[in-house]
């Protein structure tokens, strides 16, 4: 099947706070598109501000889909993401219209865009349940170490607090003797099943990008995040993704009297740069990405250009 015997998606990926949401809105009332929501977090109800989930007004009538669908306390793979996404693409495009994918979860995008398949993987409860003892003795960070080890490329798109997924991939090398990345290298077909751009808005002043994000914190502070976090720790039991995420397990020590709110603010910022530079790397490895840089200006016309070129005529002719 050719390119041009394939859906149309648009994709628009990159680092938090780099734009994403208000160009994808502008491309999709040009190109008469709907987005798909591709953030691990902005899926969940009720989490709105530490995932700078889109505003009704933000979307200025543009549909959205996968937005705040899922209960906190669901558990929710990237499979399950790709399946539903899959739906919301076949929907949008029946209807004549461009699906338009948008988010910072490179996991997300790149296994939806790249049509990974999805099956059983090889598992352990004796060994899970080991290794599960071994992070309640050793620590989270010392366990990411052991998963840095064996497969350093996986390992740097885990957070080291993201005990789940490390011990997931340790327990598939000592069950299979592969690794997560060589698992997922297996899965790949041998074509995409979409004619896809994707396109990541961007900063080549990487110091322009860490003040929006640390200035997006403070907006944060100001719409009620701590409200939101402090609802995240007294239900971090039945919402264990939540409580692990960005934006609220950094308030934690605060809510306990072990630190001050300036305190975990900083530490929020901090931690909000470094997830930043985790999507510019994994945005980096995927060759097909095209970078917009707000720098130069006119990332909207830069991203027209970009579509153009990758489908001639589409901009000036539409669906």
């Amino acid at each position: 099947m050719g390119d041009w015997d394939k859906i149309k998606v648009l994709a628009i990926g990159g680092p938090t706070a780099s734009g994403k949401t208000a160009l994808s809105v502008k491309l999709a009332k040009r190109l008469n598109g709907e987005i798909i929501c591709a953030d691990s977090m902005q899926i969940y109800k009720g989490l709105d501000v530490g995932t700078a989930k889109v505003t009704q007004e933000e979307m200025q009538g543009v549909p959205h889909h996968l937005v705040g669908f899922l209960e906190p306390s669901e558990r929710f793979s990237v499979a399950d993401y790709v399946h539903k996404a899959q739906d919301c693409i076949e929907a949008i495009a029946e209807r004549g219209k461009l699906p338009i994918l948008v988010g910072g979860t490179g996991l997300y995008i790149q296994s939806l865009l790249y049509g990974v398949k999805f099956s059983e993987q090889p598992g352990s409860d004796a060994v899970r349940q080991q290794l599960q003892q071994q992070a309640e003795e050793l620590g989270a960070e010392a366990m990411h170490q052991q998963l840095m080890k064996i497969d350093p490329l996986y390992a740097s798109t885990v957070h080291p607090n993201n005990v789940g997924r490390v011990i997931r991939a340790l327990e598939l090398y000592q069950v299979a003797g592969i690794t997560m990345t060589q698992q997922r290298e297996r899965s790949l077909p041998s074509d995409s099943p979409y004619n896809s751009i994707l396109l990541c808005p961007c900063y080549e002043n990487r110091q322009t990008l860490y003040q929006r994000i640390d200035l997006r914190v403070l907006q944060m502070m100001e719409q009620g995040l701590l409200d939101e976090a402090r609802w995240v720790y007294e239900n971090q039991s039945n919402c264990p993704t939540a409580a692990q995420a960005i934006g609220y397990k950094e308030f934690f020590p605060f809510f306990e009297g072990a630190q001050t709110q300036e305190e975990c603010v900083a530490k929020l910022q901090q931690a909000s740069r470094n997830y930043a530079k985790r999507q510019l790397t994994w945005f980096k490895r995927m060759p097909e990405t095209q970078w917009l840089y707000a720098d130069e200006g006119g990332v909207y016309a830069q991203a027209m250009e970009q579509i153009g070129n990758k489908w001639p005529g589409y901009c000036k002719e539409g669906l």
